[in-house]
Protein backbone atom coordinates (compact mmCIF):
# COMPACT_ATOMS: atom_id res chain seq x y z
CA UNK A 1 0.00 0.00 0.00
CA UNK A 2 1.18 3.19 -1.25
CA UNK A 3 2.17 5.30 1.88
CA UNK A 4 -0.50 8.41 1.02
CA UNK A 5 -2.90 5.86 0.98
CA UNK A 6 -2.57 3.79 4.28
CA UNK A 7 -5.12 4.52 7.18
CA UNK A 8 -3.49 6.87 9.71
CA UNK A 9 -3.58 6.93 13.43
CA UNK A 10 -2.90 9.77 15.15
CA UNK A 11 -1.77 8.61 18.78
CA UNK A 12 -1.92 10.92 22.25
CA UNK A 13 -0.33 9.23 25.67
CA UNK A 14 -0.87 11.10 28.85
CA UNK A 15 2.86 12.56 29.52
CA UNK A 16 4.16 9.82 32.29
CA UNK A 17 6.29 6.64 31.49
CA UNK A 18 3.46 4.18 32.40
CA UNK A 19 1.17 5.32 29.72
CA UNK A 20 3.59 6.03 26.79
CA UNK A 21 5.18 2.78 27.25
CA UNK A 22 1.57 0.61 26.23
CA UNK A 23 1.03 3.72 23.78
CA UNK A 24 3.89 2.45 22.01
CA UNK A 25 3.29 -0.68 21.68
CA UNK A 26 0.17 -0.45 20.20
CA UNK A 27 1.49 1.98 18.04
CA UNK A 28 4.06 -0.71 16.62
CA UNK A 29 1.10 -2.81 16.32
CA UNK A 30 -0.93 -0.96 14.03
CA UNK A 31 1.99 0.39 12.12
CA UNK A 32 2.93 -3.75 11.98
CA UNK A 33 -0.71 -4.29 10.10
CA UNK A 34 -0.09 -1.29 7.65
CA UNK A 35 -1.36 2.32 9.52
CA UNK A 36 0.92 5.30 9.06
CA UNK A 37 1.71 6.43 12.76
CA UNK A 38 1.64 10.22 14.41
CA UNK A 39 3.14 9.53 17.87
CA UNK A 40 2.28 12.71 20.00
CA UNK A 41 4.35 13.63 22.61
CA UNK A 42 4.39 16.79 24.99
CA UNK A 43 6.94 18.83 24.33
CA UNK A 44 9.07 18.37 28.05
CA UNK A 45 8.84 14.27 27.44
CA UNK A 46 10.23 14.81 23.98
CA UNK A 47 13.05 16.72 25.43
CA UNK A 48 13.54 13.95 27.46
CA UNK A 49 13.35 11.21 25.08
CA UNK A 50 16.18 12.96 23.11
CA UNK A 51 18.15 13.27 26.54
CA UNK A 52 17.87 9.67 27.62
CA UNK A 53 18.44 8.00 23.71
CA UNK A 54 19.70 10.73 21.54
CA UNK A 55 18.33 12.68 18.86
CA UNK A 56 18.03 9.71 16.56
CA UNK A 57 15.34 8.57 19.34
CA UNK A 58 12.64 11.01 17.76
CA UNK A 59 13.30 11.12 14.05
CA UNK A 60 10.75 8.17 13.55
CA UNK A 61 10.31 6.29 9.77
CA UNK A 62 8.61 7.90 6.90
CA UNK A 63 5.15 6.28 8.10
CA UNK A 64 6.35 6.24 11.79
CA UNK A 65 6.60 10.44 13.14
CA UNK A 66 7.05 11.78 15.94
CA UNK A 67 4.89 15.47 16.96
CA UNK A 68 4.26 17.27 20.16
CA UNK A 69 2.29 19.35 21.59
CA UNK A 70 2.65 22.06 24.80
CA UNK A 71 1.20 20.54 27.83
CA UNK A 72 0.60 24.16 29.41
CA UNK A 73 3.08 23.36 32.60
CA UNK A 74 5.98 26.07 33.25
CA UNK A 75 9.24 25.51 32.07
CA UNK A 76 11.78 22.82 33.60
CA UNK A 77 14.57 20.90 32.33
CA UNK A 78 14.31 18.81 35.20
CA UNK A 79 14.48 15.00 34.38
CA UNK A 80 11.71 13.52 36.43
CA UNK A 81 7.89 12.85 36.08
CA UNK A 82 6.07 16.56 36.36
CA UNK A 83 4.03 17.52 39.34
CA UNK A 84 1.04 14.88 38.55
CA UNK A 85 -1.90 16.71 39.60
CA UNK A 86 -1.00 20.56 37.76
CA UNK A 87 -0.07 18.22 34.91
CA UNK A 88 -3.79 16.49 34.84
CA UNK A 89 -5.04 20.34 34.92
CA UNK A 90 -2.83 21.92 32.91
CA UNK A 91 -3.25 19.32 30.22
CA UNK A 92 -7.63 19.20 30.39
CA UNK A 93 -7.11 22.71 30.07
CA UNK A 94 -4.73 24.27 27.84
CA UNK A 95 -4.47 21.04 25.18
CA UNK A 96 -7.11 21.26 23.31
CA UNK A 97 -6.64 23.51 20.86
CA UNK A 98 -2.92 22.89 20.29
CA UNK A 99 -4.09 19.24 19.36
CA UNK A 100 -6.40 20.35 17.02
CA UNK A 101 -3.60 22.67 15.16
CA UNK A 102 -1.99 19.28 14.85
CA UNK A 103 -4.53 17.42 13.44
CA UNK A 104 -5.15 20.25 10.86
CA UNK A 105 -1.72 20.63 10.00
CA UNK A 106 -0.98 16.64 9.02
CA UNK A 107 -3.92 16.81 7.10
CA UNK A 108 -2.66 19.81 5.41
CA UNK A 109 0.96 18.37 4.75
CA UNK A 110 2.04 16.93 1.62
CA UNK A 111 3.00 13.45 1.35
CA UNK A 112 1.16 12.09 4.65
CA UNK A 113 -2.36 10.45 4.79
CA UNK A 114 -5.21 12.16 5.63
CA UNK A 115 -6.07 11.02 9.61
CA UNK A 116 -8.53 8.46 9.50
CA UNK A 117 -9.08 7.86 13.25
CA UNK A 118 -7.18 9.14 16.44
CA UNK A 119 -6.34 7.17 20.15
CA UNK A 120 -6.97 9.23 22.58
CA UNK A 121 -5.21 8.82 26.16
CA UNK A 122 -8.00 7.45 28.45
CA UNK A 123 -7.22 10.61 30.72
CA UNK A 124 -6.38 12.83 27.81
CA UNK A 125 -9.76 13.02 26.63
CA UNK A 126 -9.80 16.77 25.17
CA UNK A 127 -8.65 14.42 21.87
CA UNK A 128 -11.93 13.37 21.89
CA UNK A 129 -13.49 17.10 21.64
CA UNK A 130 -10.56 17.35 18.89
CA UNK A 131 -11.82 14.42 17.00
CA UNK A 132 -15.30 15.66 17.31
CA UNK A 133 -14.77 18.90 15.78
CA UNK A 134 -12.75 17.87 13.36
CA UNK A 135 -15.16 14.98 12.55
CA UNK A 136 -12.03 12.28 12.69
CA UNK A 137 -13.22 8.76 14.29
CA UNK A 138 -11.59 9.03 17.83
CA UNK A 139 -11.26 6.03 20.54
CA UNK A 140 -10.10 5.56 24.09
CA UNK A 141 -7.36 3.32 25.09
CA UNK A 142 -7.84 3.59 28.97
CA UNK A 143 -4.41 2.02 30.12
CA UNK A 144 -5.02 0.70 33.59
CA UNK A 145 -7.12 -2.31 34.12
CA UNK A 146 -10.83 -2.48 33.29
CA UNK A 147 -11.71 -2.98 37.50
CA UNK A 148 -9.84 0.76 38.27
CA UNK A 149 -12.31 2.19 35.64
CA UNK A 150 -14.79 1.18 37.11
CA UNK A 151 -13.94 2.16 40.09
CA UNK A 152 -12.80 5.69 38.51
CA UNK A 153 -16.30 5.39 37.14
CA UNK A 154 -18.18 5.17 40.57
CA UNK A 155 -16.37 8.49 41.97
CA UNK A 156 -19.65 10.31 41.20
CA UNK A 157 -21.07 7.66 43.49
CA UNK A 158 -18.97 8.43 46.94
CA UNK A 159 -20.04 12.18 46.06
CA UNK A 160 -23.93 11.45 45.88
CA UNK A 161 -23.62 9.43 48.72
CA UNK A 162 -21.54 11.60 50.98
CA UNK A 163 -18.78 9.91 51.59
CA UNK A 164 -15.85 12.17 49.55
CA UNK A 165 -14.60 14.20 50.75
CA UNK A 166 -14.19 12.76 54.02
CA UNK A 167 -14.84 15.43 56.98
CA UNK A 168 -11.51 15.14 58.65
CA UNK A 169 -8.34 12.91 58.41
CA UNK A 170 -10.03 10.50 61.17
CA UNK A 171 -11.03 8.45 58.18
CA UNK A 172 -6.90 7.33 57.73
CA UNK A 173 -7.00 5.61 61.61
CA UNK A 174 -10.20 4.63 62.51
CA UNK A 175 -11.45 1.84 60.12
CA UNK A 176 -13.14 4.01 57.91
CA UNK A 177 -10.85 2.49 54.63
CA UNK A 178 -11.91 -1.47 55.52
CA UNK A 179 -15.44 -0.61 55.15
CA UNK A 180 -16.87 -2.92 52.38
CA UNK A 181 -18.51 -2.00 49.59
CA UNK A 182 -21.31 -3.98 48.04
CA UNK A 183 -22.68 -1.33 45.41
CA UNK A 184 -19.98 -1.44 42.36
CA UNK A 185 -20.98 -4.29 39.58
CA UNK A 186 -18.92 -6.81 38.91
CA UNK A 187 -16.12 -6.23 41.85
CA UNK A 188 -16.90 -8.27 44.88
CA UNK A 189 -14.47 -8.33 48.28
CA UNK A 190 -13.36 -4.80 48.01
CA UNK A 191 -13.17 -1.82 50.54
CA UNK A 192 -12.97 1.68 50.31
CA UNK A 193 -9.24 1.37 50.48
CA UNK A 194 -9.46 -0.69 47.25
CA UNK A 195 -10.84 1.91 45.39
CA UNK A 196 -8.11 4.09 43.18
CA UNK A 197 -6.52 6.19 45.88
CA UNK A 198 -8.27 10.03 44.99
CA UNK A 199 -11.27 9.20 47.05
CA UNK A 200 -8.82 9.50 49.72
CA UNK A 201 -9.42 13.21 50.33
CA UNK A 202 -10.75 16.04 52.51
CA UNK A 203 -10.75 18.83 49.64
CA UNK A 204 -14.02 18.86 48.30
CA UNK A 205 -11.87 21.35 45.51
CA UNK A 206 -9.55 18.09 45.22
CA UNK A 207 -8.07 17.98 41.74
CA UNK A 208 -7.47 14.36 41.05
CA UNK A 209 -10.75 13.31 42.60
CA UNK A 210 -12.94 14.85 39.84
CA UNK A 211 -10.20 14.62 37.18
CA UNK A 212 -10.17 11.25 37.03
CA UNK A 213 -13.53 11.09 38.12
CA UNK A 214 -14.25 13.16 35.39
CA UNK A 215 -11.79 11.81 32.44
CA UNK A 216 -13.51 8.30 33.20
CA UNK A 217 -16.88 9.73 32.65
CA UNK A 218 -16.17 11.14 29.17
CA UNK A 219 -14.45 8.07 27.95
CA UNK A 220 -18.33 6.86 27.47
CA UNK A 221 -18.71 9.47 25.01
CA UNK A 222 -16.24 8.31 22.84
CA UNK A 223 -16.94 5.51 20.01
CA UNK A 224 -15.16 2.49 21.44
CA UNK A 225 -12.91 1.93 24.73
CA UNK A 226 -9.78 -0.28 24.38
CA UNK A 227 -7.91 -1.95 27.41
CA UNK A 228 -4.68 -3.52 27.64
CA UNK A 229 -5.93 -6.55 29.74
CA UNK A 230 -7.41 -9.70 28.64
CA UNK A 231 -11.07 -11.27 28.97
CA UNK A 232 -9.85 -14.28 31.18
CA UNK A 233 -7.94 -11.72 34.24
CA UNK A 234 -11.13 -9.71 34.45
CA UNK A 235 -14.51 -11.01 33.27
CA UNK A 236 -16.46 -10.20 36.02
CA UNK A 237 -15.98 -6.57 35.61
CA UNK A 238 -15.81 -6.40 31.68
CA UNK A 239 -18.95 -7.96 32.13
CA UNK A 240 -20.74 -5.59 34.17
CA UNK A 241 -19.20 -2.43 32.58
CA UNK A 242 -21.52 -3.94 29.24
CA UNK A 243 -24.22 -4.71 31.26
CA UNK A 244 -24.38 -0.98 33.58
CA UNK A 245 -23.60 1.70 30.94
CA UNK A 246 -24.99 -0.69 27.94
CA UNK A 247 -21.47 0.12 26.50
CA UNK A 248 -20.87 -2.91 24.07
CA UNK A 249 -17.19 -1.58 21.96
CA UNK A 250 -15.17 -2.55 24.57
CA UNK A 251 -11.53 -4.35 23.34
CA UNK A 252 -9.89 -6.01 25.56
CA UNK A 253 -6.21 -6.34 23.76
CA UNK A 254 -4.10 -6.61 26.30
CA UNK A 255 -1.58 -8.16 27.35
CA UNK A 256 0.47 -5.50 24.97
CA UNK A 257 3.70 -6.59 25.55
CA UNK A 258 3.14 -10.20 24.41
CA UNK A 259 0.79 -9.22 21.29
CA UNK A 260 3.67 -6.92 19.90
CA UNK A 261 6.44 -9.54 20.75
CA UNK A 262 4.15 -12.05 18.63
CA UNK A 263 3.28 -9.86 15.84
CA UNK A 264 5.60 -7.22 15.08
CA UNK A 265 8.21 -8.71 13.15
CA UNK A 266 11.88 -8.64 14.40
CA UNK A 267 13.30 -7.33 11.35
CA UNK A 268 10.46 -4.25 11.54
CA UNK A 269 12.39 -0.86 11.62
CA UNK A 270 9.89 0.02 14.38
CA UNK A 271 11.95 -2.14 16.93
CA UNK A 272 14.58 0.54 17.32
CA UNK A 273 11.94 3.10 18.61
CA UNK A 274 11.88 3.22 22.02
CA UNK A 275 9.58 4.92 24.65
CA UNK A 276 11.92 4.77 27.69
CA UNK A 277 12.21 8.14 29.65
CA UNK A 278 15.01 6.82 31.39
CA UNK A 279 18.59 5.23 29.96
CA UNK A 280 18.57 1.65 31.59
CA UNK A 281 21.90 -0.11 32.68
CA UNK A 282 21.97 -3.31 31.14
CA UNK A 283 25.01 -4.64 33.03
CA UNK A 284 22.35 -5.91 35.64
CA UNK A 285 21.62 -8.83 33.40
CA UNK A 286 25.06 -9.86 33.50
CA UNK A 287 24.74 -9.53 36.99
CA UNK A 288 21.27 -12.17 37.25
CA UNK A 289 23.40 -14.16 35.13
CA UNK A 290 25.45 -15.27 38.13
CA UNK A 291 22.56 -15.92 40.27
CA UNK A 292 20.58 -19.41 40.99
CA UNK A 293 17.33 -19.87 39.35
CA UNK A 294 14.33 -18.11 41.49
CA UNK A 295 16.66 -16.73 43.61
CA UNK A 296 16.44 -13.10 43.67
CA UNK A 297 14.08 -10.68 44.47
CA UNK A 298 13.47 -7.55 42.30
CA UNK A 299 12.50 -4.20 43.39
CA UNK A 300 11.43 -0.92 41.26
CA UNK A 301 8.84 1.09 41.99
CA UNK A 302 7.97 2.48 38.72
CA UNK A 303 8.43 5.84 37.40
CA UNK A 304 6.21 8.01 39.10
CA UNK A 305 6.21 6.75 43.00
CA UNK A 306 8.06 8.65 45.75
CA UNK A 307 9.00 8.01 49.39
CA UNK A 308 9.48 9.48 51.98
CA UNK A 309 13.78 8.85 53.32
CA UNK A 310 12.91 7.13 56.45
CA UNK A 311 10.74 4.33 54.19
CA UNK A 312 13.40 3.90 51.99
CA UNK A 313 15.78 3.42 54.65
CA UNK A 314 13.48 1.03 56.14
CA UNK A 315 13.09 -1.04 52.28
CA UNK A 316 17.05 -0.94 51.99
CA UNK A 317 17.55 -2.48 55.75
CA UNK A 318 14.58 -5.05 55.19
CA UNK A 319 16.37 -6.10 52.16
CA UNK A 320 19.91 -6.21 53.87
CA UNK A 321 18.42 -8.71 56.64
CA UNK A 322 16.91 -11.09 54.23
CA UNK A 323 20.22 -12.54 53.29
CA UNK A 324 18.53 -12.73 50.26
CA UNK A 325 20.19 -11.59 46.58
CA UNK A 326 18.12 -8.62 45.31
CA UNK A 327 18.14 -6.10 42.23
CA UNK A 328 16.44 -3.10 43.53
CA UNK A 329 16.04 0.14 40.95
CA UNK A 330 16.66 3.32 42.63
CA UNK A 331 15.39 6.20 40.57
CA UNK A 332 17.37 9.52 41.77
CA UNK A 333 14.54 11.16 42.20
CA UNK A 334 12.39 8.46 43.78
CA UNK A 335 12.51 10.81 47.21
CA UNK A 336 11.70 13.82 45.64
CA UNK A 337 15.59 14.74 45.56
CA UNK A 338 17.83 15.07 42.62
CA UNK A 339 20.28 12.35 43.94
CA UNK A 340 19.23 9.46 46.40
CA UNK A 341 22.00 8.17 48.96
CA UNK A 342 21.75 5.39 50.91
CA UNK A 343 23.99 5.10 54.30
CA UNK A 344 27.56 3.51 53.46
CA UNK A 345 26.69 0.96 56.13
CA UNK A 346 24.15 -0.27 54.54
CA UNK A 347 26.12 -0.71 51.27
CA UNK A 348 29.08 -2.80 52.79
CA UNK A 349 26.88 -4.82 54.21
CA UNK A 350 25.03 -5.77 50.69
CA UNK A 351 27.92 -5.65 48.33
CA UNK A 352 28.27 -9.31 47.59
CA UNK A 353 24.48 -9.93 47.47
CA UNK A 354 22.95 -6.80 46.24
CA UNK A 355 22.88 -4.50 43.05
CA UNK A 356 21.46 -1.36 42.87
CA UNK A 357 20.96 0.46 39.69
CA UNK A 358 18.85 3.79 38.34
CA UNK A 359 17.02 2.24 35.92
CA UNK A 360 16.50 -1.02 33.89
CA UNK A 361 14.93 -2.62 30.78
CA UNK A 362 12.08 -4.79 33.26
CA UNK A 363 10.71 -6.61 30.45
CA UNK A 364 14.13 -8.61 29.82
CA UNK A 365 14.61 -8.40 33.95
CA UNK A 366 11.40 -9.87 34.85
CA UNK A 367 12.04 -12.54 32.25
CA UNK A 368 15.54 -13.60 33.71
CA UNK A 369 15.24 -17.11 34.68
CA UNK A 370 17.24 -16.05 38.31
CA UNK A 371 14.06 -13.74 39.42
CA UNK A 372 12.15 -15.30 41.48
CA UNK A 373 9.81 -12.61 42.60
CA UNK A 374 9.03 -9.25 42.41
CA UNK A 375 8.54 -6.41 44.84
CA UNK A 376 6.45 -3.73 43.24
CA UNK A 377 4.34 -0.73 43.54
CA UNK A 378 1.81 -2.19 41.63
CA UNK A 379 1.52 0.01 38.44
CA UNK A 380 -0.74 -1.94 35.43
CA UNK A 381 2.68 -2.54 33.33
CA UNK A 382 4.43 -4.05 35.99
CA UNK A 383 1.81 -5.87 37.20
CA UNK A 384 0.87 -7.30 33.83
CA UNK A 385 4.75 -7.76 33.15
CA UNK A 386 4.98 -9.77 35.96
CA UNK A 387 1.52 -12.01 35.57
CA UNK A 388 3.66 -12.76 31.60
CA UNK A 389 6.75 -13.73 33.07
CA UNK A 390 4.57 -15.67 35.79
CA UNK A 391 6.46 -13.79 38.81
CA UNK A 392 4.52 -13.52 41.67
CA UNK A 393 4.08 -9.96 43.54
CA UNK A 394 5.08 -8.15 47.00
CA UNK A 395 2.71 -5.21 46.45
CA UNK A 396 3.36 -1.55 47.76
CA UNK A 397 0.94 0.34 46.15
CA UNK A 398 1.50 4.21 45.88
CA UNK A 399 -1.43 5.97 44.43
CA UNK A 400 -4.04 5.63 41.63
CA UNK A 401 -5.13 2.28 40.30
CA UNK A 402 -2.02 0.81 42.30
CA UNK A 403 -4.21 0.10 44.84
CA UNK A 404 -6.97 -1.87 43.11
CA UNK A 405 -4.16 -3.70 41.46
CA UNK A 406 -3.17 -4.92 44.62
CA UNK A 407 -6.41 -5.92 45.71
CA UNK A 408 -6.79 -8.11 42.60
CA UNK A 409 -3.51 -9.33 42.85
CA UNK A 410 -3.78 -10.49 46.18
CA UNK A 411 -7.25 -11.42 46.58
CA UNK A 412 -8.51 -12.54 43.31
CA UNK A 413 -5.99 -13.70 41.27
CA UNK A 414 -3.82 -15.19 44.45
CA UNK A 415 -0.43 -14.03 42.96
CA UNK A 416 0.81 -11.27 45.46
CA UNK A 417 1.38 -9.99 49.15
CA UNK A 418 0.43 -6.99 50.31
CA UNK A 419 3.31 -4.90 52.15
CA UNK A 420 1.82 -2.22 55.05
CA UNK A 421 2.25 1.47 53.39
CA UNK A 422 4.27 2.68 56.90
CA UNK A 423 6.53 0.06 55.60
CA UNK A 424 9.29 -1.07 58.55
CA UNK A 425 12.53 -3.50 57.93
CA UNK A 426 11.10 -6.67 60.01
CA UNK A 427 8.45 -7.09 57.72
CA UNK A 428 10.02 -6.65 54.32
CA UNK A 429 12.37 -8.93 55.46
CA UNK A 430 9.78 -11.62 56.38
CA UNK A 431 7.55 -11.10 53.26
CA UNK A 432 10.63 -11.81 50.73
CA UNK A 433 12.06 -14.28 52.83
CA UNK A 434 7.91 -15.79 52.36
CA UNK A 435 7.78 -15.30 48.77
CA UNK A 436 11.26 -16.53 47.88
CA UNK A 437 11.48 -19.54 49.92
CA UNK A 438 8.07 -20.42 51.71
CA UNK A 439 5.36 -21.90 51.28
CA UNK A 440 3.06 -19.40 50.33
CA UNK A 441 5.70 -18.51 48.32
CA UNK A 442 5.76 -21.96 46.14
CA UNK A 443 1.35 -20.44 45.84
CA UNK A 444 1.51 -17.88 44.73
CA UNK A 445 4.26 -18.72 41.98
CA UNK A 446 2.12 -21.69 41.33
CA UNK A 447 -0.70 -18.88 40.11
CA UNK A 448 1.34 -16.59 38.37
CA UNK A 449 2.28 -19.24 36.13
CA UNK A 450 -1.00 -20.23 35.15
CA UNK A 451 -1.91 -16.58 34.50
CA UNK A 452 0.89 -16.64 32.69
CA UNK A 453 -0.62 -19.41 30.82
CA UNK A 454 -3.78 -18.01 30.06
CA UNK A 455 -2.41 -14.59 28.81
CA UNK A 456 -0.60 -16.54 25.96
CA UNK A 457 -3.26 -18.14 25.18
CA UNK A 458 -5.09 -15.06 25.34
CA UNK A 459 -2.54 -13.90 22.74
CA UNK A 460 -2.70 -16.58 20.40
CA UNK A 461 -4.14 -17.01 17.44
CA UNK A 462 -7.43 -17.53 18.01
CA UNK A 463 -7.47 -16.29 21.70
CA UNK A 464 -9.91 -13.54 22.96
CA UNK A 465 -7.08 -10.94 22.52
CA UNK A 466 -6.22 -11.68 19.11
CA UNK A 467 -9.23 -11.82 17.88
CA UNK A 468 -10.28 -8.75 20.09
CA UNK A 469 -7.29 -6.65 18.08
CA UNK A 470 -8.50 -7.88 14.64
CA UNK A 471 -12.31 -6.56 15.47
CA UNK A 472 -11.14 -2.88 17.53
CA UNK A 473 -9.14 -2.91 13.79
CA UNK A 474 -11.54 -3.75 11.38
CA UNK A 475 -14.45 -2.02 13.71
CA UNK A 476 -13.31 0.48 15.15
CA UNK A 477 -10.46 1.76 12.67
CA UNK A 478 -11.04 1.18 9.44
CA UNK A 479 -14.62 1.10 9.34
CA UNK A 480 -15.03 4.98 10.42
CA UNK A 481 -18.55 4.17 11.73
CA UNK A 482 -18.63 3.18 14.75
CA UNK A 483 -21.34 4.98 17.67
CA UNK A 484 -21.08 5.56 20.81
CA UNK A 485 -23.10 3.38 22.68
Amino acid sequence: MGSENKPHVVLVPYPAQGHVNPFMKLAKLLHSHGFHITFVNTEFNHKRLIRSKGPESVKGLLDFRFETIPDGMPYSDRNATQDIPMLCDMTRKTCLDPFKDLLCRLNESNGVPKVSCVIGDGVMTFAIQAAKDLEIPEVQFWTSPACAFMGFLHYREFLKRGIVPFKDDSYLTDGTLEKPIDWIPGMSNIRYKDIPSFIRTTDPDDIMFDFMGEEAQNNLKASAIIFNTFEALEHKVLEAMASKFKYYNIYTIGPLPLLASKYVPDNSPVQSLNSSLWKPDMTCLQWLDQKGEGSVIYINYGSVTTMTEQHLIEFAWGLANSMQPFLWVVRPDVTMRDSTMLPQDFLDEIKDRGLLVNWCAQDQVLAHPSVGAFLSHCGWNSTTESILEGVPLICWPFFSDQQTNCRYACVEWGIGMEINHDVKRNEVEVLVKEMLQGEKGKEMRRNAKEWKRKAREASDVGGSSYKNFQRFMNEALLSGDVSPA
